[in-house]
């Protein structure tokens, strides 16, 4: 029916994207979004790659494709995945231009206008959001037993739920065009989206922090004990300071750690790199300390001895 509407369109002289176009767009954006990041233009230049076959759809002289696709390298940021509903919009407001019923400076001002949106609500519901949920399910598969099984799920999930959730918003994105990114801006419901998933995403990280990171201290209070059972005299952990936190607020140490690395990211503005480097640092100094001071070994005993009480 639609391909029924498009070429009663087309005969009228009303010139309408293929839907051929539309996927070619698509898939330009979805394997190329994060492959012309650079300080400049951003996502620019794979924004005006998505929009080619678009543009060579819609204009006839290369004057028209030219300035198209000018006005397509500017400056322009997103989170890619949500993001494709801006590639659906735009692609629609280049078939109303090139029918006269829209102009190149309100494309362009259309453009702007959705970065901030777009890019609060990826960034929210994506990767604040999914891609930790689907981590945890994929890491807790992992530890059930079969190493293996979690990263194929999450190599098949990932991709595929990605490819089928950017491709319902393009196409919603073309046919609701900007009249329908409008109104839900109006109504309020961005914000309340965006404010649940901020906060979504923030349990979900605070779970994450309390399950996978660990952080301990080698200090402690060691002594030697007499087994009067066998006799022995063996050294003991009498004091472990990482024990005493964990009594009166569990998982401290991991939060705090959590904290100062994202207090030296946001606030201080340091490199993962960086990070990653002053977490190994701290890493080798502390295990050399543990060993240095005999901690370790006490500590390796310990759990050995419960182990085979259990």
């Amino acid at each position: 029916m639609s391909e029924e509407i498009q070429t009663s369109e087309e005969a009228a002289g009303y010139r309408t994207i293929h839907p051929k176009t539309l996927k070619r767009a698509f898939w330009n954006w979805f394997f190329w979004n994060g492959c012309s990041q650079q300080a400049e233009s951003m996502q620019g230049m794979a924004f005006a790659q998505s929009m080619a076959p678009i543009i060579d759809d819609l204009y006839e002289s290369k004057e028209d494709k030219a300035a198209a696709l000018k006005r397509h390298v500017s400056l322009f940021n997103t989170e890619p995945q949500v993001g494709s509903i801006c590639n659906g919009i735009v692609s629609g407001l280049e078939e109303a231009n090139a029918n006269g019923a829209c102009t190149p400076e309100v494309i362009e001002s259309v453009k702007v206008a959705l970065i901030g949106p777009t890019s609060a609500i990826g960034d929210s519901l994506w990767v604040g959001t999914i891609i930790p949920i689907l981590l945890t399910i994929c890491m807790t598969i992992s530890q059930s037993g079969v190493s293996w099984l979690g990263p194929i799920v999450y190599m098949v999930v990932y991709p595929v739920g990605t490819a089928i959730v950017s491709w319902k918003l393009f196409q919603l994105g073309y046919k609701g065009g900007l009249e329908g990114m409008q109104s839900l801006m109006a109504s309020g419901k961005l914000d309340r989206l965006t404010n649940a998933m901020v906060l979504m995403g923030l349990i979900v990280v605070g779970a994450l922090t309390a399950s996978y990171v660990t952080c301990t201290i080698p200090f402690g209070i060691v002594g030697d004990v007499f087994d009067a059972t066998t006799g022995a005299t063996t050294q003991t952990v009498i004091f472990d300071t990482n024990t005493m936190l964990d009594g009166f607020f569990p998982k401290l140490l991991p939060l705090l750690l959590t904290l100062w690395i994202y207090h030296l990211y946001t606030h201080k503005k340091w490199s993962p790199l960086a990070i990653m480097g002053l977490i190994l640092v701290l890493a080798i100094v502390l295990t050399a300390i543990q060993y240095l001071t005999g901690y370790a070994n006490v500590q390796a005993v310990a759990a050995a001895a419960a182990a085979a009480a259990a």
